[in-house]
């Protein structure tokens, strides 16, 4: 017998395979964000690689999740406001099991987004010399991002009090690897704009994915990377569950 958990992570993917609009933001606008820059600006851009797509696909690969959580803020708001997780709340189901169907929901969307979104860079021109091992550790890194940035996107899903509101958050977080190093190095950058973007998460994310996928010494940058992304998932677990308590009354 299915498990309630997976019983409610198969309602959330039905629906969103019969969501055009969800497939085409979440796959189609990081791709068409990684074809301007690497057919229009790419050429223009000094990064020191061979192929600028090798450089910006870590890059992208954080937006479309960005892009992708905004949709599990989007699917809680409307189960609460619809009355739907109220009714749930009502049955013989185990409370977390709501959530974490919401969760579970967002990491499969998301590895299937960053697979399509793979694809295209490998007909792009990608390519990388890592081994299975770094392409473990790779994943590693963006199911966790991926994770961190779910138990966020829970708390305005829970909370907000326009459809707005829920999926407004995702904006600066699609935009955050612009301030990063993840289409030019920061060296290039004014000394202000360069402090900022060597010390934000983005930057040493995608540093330790493009040091695994093609550069072989990975660093430190794969220690801050996961302290940055174990920091944010922990501190926006505990915000996310109060939410959740607050939302059963």
């Amino acid at each position: 017998m299915k498990s309630k958990t997976g019983i409610l992570l198969g309602r959330l993917m039905r629906n969103i395979m019969r969501s055009p609009d969800t497939i085409i933001t979440v796959a189609i606008t990081p791709i068409a964000m990684m074809l301007l820059f690497v057919y229009v600006f790419g050429g223009a851009i000094e990064t020191g690689t061979d192929n600028y797509v090798n450089y910006l696909l870590p890059g992208i690969l954080l937006m479309a999740i960005a892009s992708g959580v905004a949709y599990t803020s989007f699917r809680m708001f409307t189960d609460v406001k619809s009355g739907l997780m109220a009714r749930f709340i009502t049955m013989p189901i185990k409370r977390s099991s709501i959530l974490w169907a919401h969760v579970l929901t967002s990491l499969v969307s998301n590895a299937l987004t960053l697979v399509v979104v793979f694809l295209v860079a490998l007909l792009m021109g990608f390519h990388s010399s890592a081994g299975i091992l770094d392409w473990l550790a790779v994943a590693g890194i963006l199911g966790l991002f991926t994770l961190a940035l779910t138990w966020l996107a829970v708390i305005p899903g829970l909370t907000a009090k326009t459809m707005e509101g829920a999926s407004a958050y995702s904006y600066p977080l699609i935009f955050l690897p612009f301030i990063s190093s993840a289409f030019v190095p920061t060296e290039t950058m004014p000394k202000i704009v360069r402090v900022f973007a060597e010390n934000q998460p983005v930057t040493s994310i995608v540093n330790a994915i493009r040091a695994l996928l093609y550069e072989g010494s990975v660093g430190s940058d794969i220690w801050v990377a996961l302290a940055w992304c174990a920091s944010i998932m922990v501190i926006t677990y505990f915000f996310a569950i109060k939410a959740f308590k607050r939302q059963l009354g």
